[in-house]
């Protein structure tokens, strides 16, 4: 099969031709039909997170079951699934208390470099992406690793649902539990941050701030539920949001994955306010605050994932999307070839894009 590899940092994907494995125990076979481009598989591809390599990358996607390893009873030949990458185990403390993105069982959530279900013609060993890697044709994945999803759920849609959707609509709804008529600002408007303020107003928030430089972002954000728009360009972000809500906001969602925003998102805190930090601060780098806001209740907390309980969430989301309530028409700026990949990518580096898909079908 063909996938896409990731050689060496700061370097283009190589299109090759790979093996798979056939499923073991609780395995599941994949037939990969949609790959989305995450910013996260960037900061790999940057080096920003170390990752072995050479490596196979993609985690947000859709498909359909091919084959189906012993003892798997959760899926069969021919369901349509999104994949995940908060696999869990189950049993682990964690996953027992509710809590199953933070599963700890290396067995099931395998740490980087050791898995062995890729392989090709290289003495090398070929590594797989976050018990995933989903920019090749197919995948072979642990069973709670993907949520079953109902046949007329458009996979291209579905695939967004895997990583951006349910880790910015999460970091509002689970992990900072945003409540009906509170104030929200959302920094960063691409893809998770676009689910962010969509979450925040199927959460029924009073008040939601769009921050983003980028005009046809904003547009956006405005048809998915922001009440207002920031642009850095105009003034001290802060200062802005400060000046909109009369202090600061309930909750602020840093989308971005900076060091510069992680601050900004704190600071324009009301009292008793929380920062939710969602985006991937790169590997080392610390975030400076003021010591004296913390005297007014003020909070910062990270979310992985969005705080899923993905067999749960997802097909809410997915009935949100049938029904009218998450926007996700809109979000797909191109649909490319599996060969098209490097260009995908250099679109989302110049802040082009909401999202741009792998149609493996096409």
């Amino acid at each position: 099969m063909k996938a896409a590899v990731l050689y060496e940092v700061n370097k283009p994907l190589q299109v090759e031709e790979i093996s798979i494995q056939k499923p073991g125990p609780r395995e599941v076979l994949i037939r990969t039909t949609v790959a989305g481009l995450c910013h996260s598989d960037l900061h790999f591809m940057e080096g920003l997170y170390p990752h072995p390599l050479p490596v196979v990358l993609g985690h947000e996607s859709a498909g359909v079951v091919e084959q189906v390893g012993s003892d798997v009873t959760y899926v069969k030949p021919g369901d349509h699934v999104v994949t995940c990458l908060s696999v869990f185990c189950g049993t682990c403390d964690y996953c027992s208390t509710g809590r199953p993105v933070l599963c700890t069982d290396t067995t099931v959530k395998m740490l980087p470099g050791q898995s062995n279900r890729l392989s090709w013609a290289r003495s090398e060993k070929l590594n797989q992406f976050l018990n995933l890697s989903s920019f090749a044709e197919q995948m072979l994945v642990h069973e709670n690793a993907i949520v079953k999803i109902r046949k007329d759920m458009p996979l291209e849609l579905a695939a967004l649902i895997g990583c951006g959707v349910i880790t910015g609509y999460g970091a509002v709804v689970n992990t900072a539990k945003v409540t009906a008529g509170e104030t929200v600002a959302v920094i960063g408007c691409g893809g998770v941050g676009m689910a962010g303020i969509n979450g925040a107003a199927i959460a029924g928030a009073g008040r939601i701030i769009a921050i983003d430089n980028n005009p046809a972002k904003l547009q956006l954000a405005t048809k998915l539920g922001a009440t207002d728009i920031v642009d850095p360009a105009n003034g001290d972000v802060v200062q802005q949001v400060k000046e909109l809500t009369g202090g600061g906001v309930n909750h602020a969602f840093e989308m971005l994955g900076r060091k510069d925003t992680s601050e900004q998102a704190f600071a324009m805190l009301a009292q008793g306010g929380t920062a939710t930090i969602v985006g991937m601060v790169p590997f080392g780098q610390k975030i400076e605050l003021h010591g004296f806001d913390f005297l007014r209740e003020r909070r910062i907390q990270g979310s992985s994932m969005g705080s899923n309980h993905f067999r749960v969430d997802m097909p809410r989301l997915v009935e949100f999307y049938m029904r009218g309530k998450l926007h996700l028409d809109d979000w797909i700026s191109a649909k490319l070839k599996l060969s098209e990949i490097n260009e995908g990518f250099a679109a989302m580096k110049a802040g082009k894009t909401v999202r741009s898909v792998i149609m493996f079908d096409a």
